[in-house]
């Protein structure tokens, strides 16, 4: 990878040294384009001084978004070695199982979240680390290859336990080149994010295109509906990017109908469909809404449903992105006719290079020839090339835009002596879209307190089952597996 595409910032800092890159909505703080690349420079120094970092090295980070977090991002840039965001949602179990996948040299965390941290290594405050490095304009930049990971992603996996998800510097600048082609990204543009940085959309929806492309992003640790209606005024934001929960929430807000979106292009909509009267809502106040399509292993930025086509199209994710090819494949391998449903196949420099440390998940995510990502989603795409969800090969459900996935609750209600066999499907739920609802068959005592403090105790929150519902047996197919379809209408 050549240079001018490795160090963003370093060459924002040349053509734009004055502008604001970041602005901290709690502390009020901003940096410039040159002062962040100054920052920068001093971690990439300080790490490879006093903690020995080296390319490929990984930096586990617990904390929420911030300038120090942001700078630390080009930090890696420059030095080559790997951040690994973790969900600070999570329980202790589940974060002492990623920091030991992903062997980090280092753990940089917000005191904030002290609790969750197993202790296993060598352990920083982000804040104090970052006040300790510095400044610097001269820093040794390493070369990095376009297939090196500057992030591992860790994404809830299908056979209960998390995968590492290895996202390259490739990826990243497809990605910001998709968003750019599809969107309006350039110096120009402004946003308020709100997504969380353990999350691809908090980086790669709008973060990084944004600094890509010298915009200006404002960093919300929280969402908070009533406030970010007037700081989308206030910072004069050109785009946002939200999940339908957190929409519908800023249009329920009594400050929703004297909100000023008068310099807004669009807001993009991401994690699950939103709901057409929503749309029209955002509609009578003049704000197009940009649905899309995006997973961790590809991309994100895949598909997009231009806003005039949001009515006429309702239920699509739109096209695929300018670099991003496509099929659908049906069970026999033949690439489905239009409207005819398949397996959604992707293909492009967007696509991950495979899971850390995990070839045997990396070989079954990909086609024979390993040309095409597999992505699990069943789809249909019309004779427009519009593309429709049609259903999930994997069992995943969507809880407050987070992916649940049902065979990690269950492998964690196995743990408990008395359940024999369980199961767990999403069903609708009007604040969260989906929530767990568990099948269990216990040998003893029928406990829906001890079976919820036992997922609590090693499950984030919001994959913790609402529903328990305990059977004598539970369906199943001809084959001896579990009928989940069944379920579904218990």
């Amino acid at each position: 990878m050549e240079m001018w595409q490795q160090d963003w910032i370093a060459k924002w800092a040349i053509y734009s040294p004055n502008k604001i890159a970041l602005q901290e909505h709690e502390s009020g703080k901003a940096i410039t384009y040159a002062d962040l690349h100054y920052k920068a420079c001093g971690i990439a120094a300080y790490l490879r001084t006093h903690h020995h970092i080296q390319k490929g090295d990984r930096i586990v980070v617990v904390a929420e978004f911030s300038i120090d977090y942001v700078a630390l991002f080009s930090a890696a840039q420059k030095a080559g070695f790997i951040i690994v965001p973790v969900n600070y949602r999570l329980a202790m179990a589940e974060v002492k199982h990623i920091i030991e996948d992903a062997a980090p040299v280092l753990v940089l965390y917000d005191p904030h979240y002290a609790h969750i941290l197993p202790h296993i290594g060598t352990e920083i405050i982000l804040s104090e680390m970052v006040t300790a490095a510095g400044s610097t304009d001269v820093v040794t930049i390493t070369q990095v290859e376009e297939d090196d990971a500057i992030f591992i992603i860790y994404t809830s996996g299908t056979t209960g336990k998390p995968k590492g998800v290895k996202y390259t510097h490739k990826m990243a600048f497809w990605n910001s080149i998709n968003t750019a082609i599809s969107l309006i990204v350039n110096t120009e543009s402004r946003t308020v994010n709100v997504m969380p940085p353990f999350h691809t959309g908090g980086w790669n929806v709008l973060l990084l295109p944004f600094l890509h492309h010298g915009g200006f992003t404002y960093l919300c640790r929280k969402f908070d509906a009533n406030s970010v209606l007037g700081l989308l005024h206030h910072q004069r934001c050109t785009l946002f990017m939200g999940v339908p929960t957190m929409l519908s929430m800023m249009a329920q807000d009594p400050d929703f109908e004297k909100a000023d979106f008068s310099e807004m292009y669009y807001i993009i909509v991401g994690g699950e469909s939103m709901p057409i009267p929503l749309i029209e809502r955002y509609a009578e106040k003049g704000v197009a809404i940009r649905q899309g399509y995006g997973m961790t292993e590809v991309g994100p930025n895949l598909t997009s449903l231009h806003q005039d086509d949001a009515i006429r199209k309702k239920g699509s994710i739109g096209r695929t992105n300018f670099y991003v090819q496509h099929r659908v494949v049906k069970e026999n391998g033949e690439d489905a006719q239009p409207n005819e449903s398949g397996e959604l196949w992707l293909r492009g420099p967007m696509v991950t290079p495979g899971y850390w440390h995990n070839e045997a998940a990396t070989k079954s995510s990909f086609s024979e020839d390993g040309r095409w990502f597999k992505t699990g989603d069943i789809v249909r795409e019309d004779a427009d090339h519009y593309i429709y969800i049609m259903d999930r090969l994997k069992n995943m459900f969507i809880s407050g835009a987070e992916n649940v996935y049902p065979a990690e609750i269950e492998a964690v209600l196995r743990q408990r002596p008395e359940v024999v066999e369980c199961a767990v499907i999403g069903v609708k739920d009007e604040r969260w879209g989906e929530v767990g609802k568990a099948f269990v068959v216990v040998n003893g005592e029928q406990s829906e307190e001890k079976l919820r403090n036992h997922c609590l105790a090693n499950l984030a929150k919001f994959k913790v089952p609402k529903y328990f519902v305990f059977l004598n047996d539970l369906p199943k197919s001809d084959s001896g597996k579990i009928d989940r379809k069944s379920l579904k209408l218990l």
